[in-house]
C-alpha cells in the first residue's frame, strides 16, 4: 500500500489536502484534511448580536451573502421577527444572484479547465476542449466573464455592493427599490438569460428546466449536437471520461435545509433522502462530531447550541480542522444535487436512482439549478411592491438563541447563535463543505468526500491525479466557510 498527499489544490478557495491511501493504483482510503484554522466562531464570542451582520460576510468572498443571510435569519428568530414580502423577497433575490454565479463559476472556471490539461492531449476533443475551457485564455471564460459582471450589477442595485454587503438585515433589506430600478433588475435578467440560452444551454432555460430522465437528456442532447452549447459540450465529454461512474458516495444520502421562502414557507422543499425515501429534516438532530478534529473532546457530539469551538492541534486522532456534522448521526451529501433531489425534480431523481450521486450528475445538477432558479428570480422581481416597506426592525433581546438556516450553492449553511446580557455567548456555524468535506466520527464512517474518493483510479507517474481532481471538484469546496 502506498501514501500519498495532494495538496494545496489550485482553483479551490481556500486550503486543502487530500491523503489517499493507494492499492494496485486504486484509492482505498481518503483522509481529507482542512489545514487552516480561521477562528471566526471564537471572534464573535463576547460581540454585540448584531456584530454578525458585519462579520460573518468576510468568513468568505464568493459566498458573502448566504453567510448574511443566515446571521440575519438566526437573529430574526433570536428576536421573533419576519421580514415584510419586499423584504423577503429582497433576500430570496440577493441569495439566487450570489448562488447562480457561485454555479456558474464553478462551471466555467474551476471544473471544466480540467479537461483542458495535457492528460487528455490524446483524446480526439481535446484540441476543442482547451480551445474553448482552457484557464483564463479559453474562448469559454472570454464570453462568461463580462455576462457574470453584468448580472452581478443586480448586487449593486439591491444592497449597494459584493462581497460584503450590509444591506442584508434581519427584518428583511436597508435598500428600498424603486420603479426604475425593478425594470433596471429585469433588464439585467433579461441579458443574461440570453447569454445562458445562446451560449451555456443553447435552449430556453425552460426547456431545459423540463427535461425529466436521462433518456429525455440524452434525446435532447442527440437532437442539438456536441458543438451546439457548452451544456452539450460537457455532456459529450462526460460521456467519454466515464465521468458518471466517478466519485459515487456509497450512501446516496442528501439533505436540503429548504431554498428561498415564500410565504415562509421554502420554494425547493427541505427534507432528507435515505435509501430513496424521504424524511423530514429535524435541525434539532443535527450534531458535530469533534472526535477526529483538532478541537478539544471534552463536548464530544454536540448540537451546534451546546457545542463550543476550542482548538486543540494536539487533540488526539485528529487530523483536520473541520468538525464532522452528522445528522442523527449520519453521513450526508449536500449541494445542488442534494437540493434538488429533495425537492423531488424528475431528471435528478432519475440520475441519482440509476447511477447515485456522481462527477456527472452533481455539475448537471447545478447547470439544471441555474436554468430553474432564473425564472423564479424574474417572478419575484415582479412580485416587489415599490413604495411599500422593505424592512423592519426590533429591539434586540437581552438573551436568548437563534438558528438560521439556507441554502447556499454548495448546500445548507447554519447559524446558530446565543445570546446572555446583551452580548453573543456562543455562536457556531455549519458551512456546507463542512459536511461534504468533513472528517471520520466517533464510529470511524468517512465523511461524504472521503467516501466518494474510493475506488478512484491513481495514475502513480501524475503529481497530481486528474480524476481525484475531478471527484474533489464535483462538490464545489469552500474551505474558507468549512473551518470559518
Amino acid at each position: 500500500m502506498a501514501r500519498r498527499i495532494l495538496g494545496p489544490f489550485n482553483r479551490a478557495e481556500g486550503c486543502l489536502e487530500i491523503k489517499l491511501d493507494i492499492e494496485e493504483g486504486e484509492v482505498t482510503s481518503a483522509l481529507v484534511v482542512s489545514p487552516m484554522y480561521r477562528g471566526f466562531e471564537k471572534i464573535l464570542q463576547g460581540k454585540d448580536p448584531c456584530d454578525a451582520l458585519v462579520y460573518v460576510p468576510r468568513i468568505c468572498g464568493i459566498c458573502s451573502v448566504s453567510q448574511s443571510v443566515a446571521a440575519s435569519r438566526a437573529l430574526a428568530d433570536l428576536q421573533g421577527i419576519t421580514p415584510p414580502p419586499n423584504g423577503q423577497l429582497s433576500h430570496n433575490l440577493l441569495l439566487a444572484t450570489e448562488n447562480v454565479i457561485d454555479h456558474l463559476t464553478h462551471f466555467y472556471l474551476f471544473f471544466m479547465p480540467d479537461f483542458a490539461r495535457p492528460v487528455y492531449k490524446e483524446h480526439p476533443w481535446f484540441e476543442r476542449a482547451e480551445k474553448r475551457f482552457k484557464a483564463i485564455k479559453g474562448d469559454a471564460a472570454k464570453q462568461m466573464l463580462p455576462a457574470r459582471a453584468a448580472f452581478l450589477h443586480i448586487m449593486g442595485i439591491m444592497a449597494g455592493k459584493w462581497p460584503h454587503s450590509l444591506a442584508i438585515q434581519p427584518g428583511g433589506t436597508t435598500k428600498a427599490l424603486e420603479i426604475n430600478e425593478k425594470l433596471r433588475i429585469l433588464s439585467l435578467l433579461a441579458n443574461f438569460r440570453h447569454f445562458l440560452e445562446t451560449v451555456l444551454f443553447g435552449d430556453r432555460l425552460e426547456n431545459i428546466a423540463a427535461i425529466s430522465s436521462m433518456e429525455e437528456l440524452e434525446n435532447w442532447v442527440s437532437q442539438k449536437g456536441s458543438e451546439d452549447s457548452d451544456f452539450c459540450r460537457y455532456i459529450e465529454i462526460a460521456g467519454k471520461t466515464g465521468l458518471v461512474n466517478l466519485g459515487r458516495c456509497r450512501q446516496d444520502s442528501f439533505l436540503s435545509y429548504g431554498a428561498y421562502k415564500s410565504d415562509n414557507d421554502p420554494v425547493f422543499a427541505a427534507g432528507a433522502i435515505k435509501k430513496m425515501q424521504k424524511h423530514d429534516f429535524l435541525s434539532q438532530k443535527i450534531t458535530e462530531d469533534l472526535s477526529h478534529s483538532w478541537m478539544s473532546q471534552s463536548n464530544g457530539a454536540k448540537h451546534p447550541f451546546d457545542g463550543m469551538t476550542i482548538p486543540d492541534y494536539g487533540a488526539d486522532n485528529g487530523y483536520s480542522w473541520c468538525k464532522a456534522p452528522r445528522l442523527d448521526g449520519e453521513v450526508f451529501e449536500l449541494g445542488a444535487l442534494a437540493r434538488q433531489s429533495v425537492d423531488g425534480h424528475p431528471l435528478v431523481r432519475d440520475m441519482v436512482r440509476q447511477n447515485g450521486a456522481n462527477v456527472f450528475s452533481r455539475t448537471i445538477a447545478r447547470l439544471l439549478e441555474i436554468a430553474l432558479t432564473i425564472p423564479l428570480m424574474e417572478q419575484w422581481v415582479g412580485e416587489l411592491q415599490p413604495g411599500e416597506r422593505f424592512c423592519i426592525t426590533e429591539k434586540m433581546p437581552d438573551e436568548g438563541q437563534g438558528v438560521g438556516l439556507v441554502e447556499a450553492a454548495r448546500g445548507g449553511l447554519g447559524h446558530w447563535i446565543k445570546v446572555k446580557n446583551n452580548y453573543i455567548l456562543n455562536y457556531q456555524i455549519i458551512a456546507p463543505t463542512s459536511w461534504n468535506f468533513s472528517p471520520r466520527d466517533e464510529a470511524g464512517t468517512p465523511g461524504a468526500l472521503e467516501q466518494a474518493l474510493v475506488g478512484t483510479k491513481v495514475d502513480e507517474s501524475d503529481e497530481e491525479p486528474i480524476l481525484v481532481q475531478h471527484v474533489v471538484r464535483s462538490f464545489d469546496p469552500c474551505m474558507f466557510c468549512t473551518v470559518h
